[in-house]
């Protein structure tokens, strides 16, 4: 099943594996290039791509040299990046990723702000190229007019994106960023209709996929979750089972293509439990894209039971630009090299060979 075609809403894909939004740090001044449509082209013999996070937002720009789609320089870099997906056969969607209080105003342009649902700062610090690691800052809390502007940016960008060639935008709802950090009790603090209860600490949530399905419809529209994902200060609570369950069945109602569910304990999570899994193999009623430290076994395998549709991948596309070849004949794969996930520059980027043919 997993280099069979499959369906995407009324997308056909030439197999069932996915790339991973993977944050690779090569947008300089935010903006896409030529490098990053070679980087993309590489590995078109996916069935899906999904972008590193891209920001929708001036305020969202919290890394260095992560790409935004909120100008028309943007949209312009982007046209070449899906041109070369397409031209190897791929289909590809931009994940739009707002950062919220994971960012630093050393890495915002002029004017924009660090902004959450909650003054709640987080541990640890920021990387920045201007003066290297910065502690992170206490974020701004959202008034009802910031939330109202960055849901309507949310749905230009998904605009922008059509414009730009995608096929369809993911919202990344997952690994602590703005649409997490509203979901999550431990940053979301507010006492009005966007806090409390799940129904209310989901609702900016729910209003960014609805505001991006009319703006695109929802077929072109995906979203990442991460329960159970630690990373970015996303500690686990008692409520989380309960809280994700009704989160499925609001997204379910909703009418978006996806959920891509990610499970990061390959990477030292604590494991996404199998009647979460299983919830929402249940409850969404339309595509379920599995990720988290798959090989081609275990792909194969979690296909055959119909756990999930599609399955995605991050380390191995990232250093295995034909990732595809190499799982259908079982060749060896390179290794990636840390050191290089976020430097600027081909290293570590373009330059891991292909098998010969």
């Amino acid at each position: 099943m997993l280099f069979a075609a499959a369906n995407l809403g009324p997308l056909t894909l030439q197999n069932r594996l996915v790339m991973c939004p993977l944050t690779r740090s090569r947008a300089l001044s935010n903006v896409p290039n030529a490098l990053m449509a070679e980087y993309y082209g590489q590995r078109s013999s996916m069935g899906l791509i999904v972008t590193e996070g891209t920001s929708p937002s001036p305020n969202g720009l919290g890394y260095a040299r992560i790409p935004g789609l909120f100008s028309a320089a943007q949209v312009e870099g982007w046209k070449a990046v899906t041109a070369a997906a397409h031209a190897g056969g791929a289909r590809i969607f931009c994940q739009l990723m707002h950062t919220g209080r994971i960012a630093h105003p050393l890495n915002l342009p002029p004017g924009a702000r660090v902004l959450a649902p909650s003054a709640v700062v987080a541990p640890g610090e920021m990387w920045t190229d201007a003066q290297g690691l910065q502690p992170h800052p206490v974020p701004i809390a959202m008034t009802l007019d910031d939330i109202a502007t960055a849901r309507d940016e949310f749905a230009q960008a998904a605009r922008n994106a059509v414009a730009a060639g995608f096929d369809g935008i993911e919202l990344h709802g997952a690994n602590g960023y703005l649409l997490e950090q509203f979901i999550r009790p431990n940053t979301n603090l507010r006492t009005d209709a966007y806090g409390g209860a799940i129904a209310g600490r989901a609702r900016f949530v729910l209003e960014v996929v609805k505001a991006a399905v009319d703006a695109i419809g929802g077929d072109r529209v995906g979203i990442r979750l991460s329960p159970y994902g630690v990373f970015n200060d996303m500690p686990l609570y008692p409520d989380m089972e309960s809280d994700y369950a009704w989160l499925a069945q609001a997204l379910d109602a909703s009418g978006l293509r996806y959920v891509h569910l990610v499970d990061h304990s390959a990477s030292g999570a604590p494991p996404v439990t199998d009647s979460i899994k299983a919830t929402f193999r249940r409850v969404f009623t339309r595509t379920l894209i599995l990720s988290g430290g798959y090989d081609a076994v275990r792909a194969e395998r979690d296909l055959q039971a119909g756990r999930g549709d599609l399955i995605a991948v991050g380390k191995p596309i990232l250093a295995n630009p034909d990732l595809v070849h190499r799982w259908k004949t079982g060749a060896p794969l390179n290794a990636p090299d840390a050191s290089t996930f976020y430097t600027p520059g081909a290293a570590g980027y373009t330059d891991y060979p292909a098998l010969p043919g």
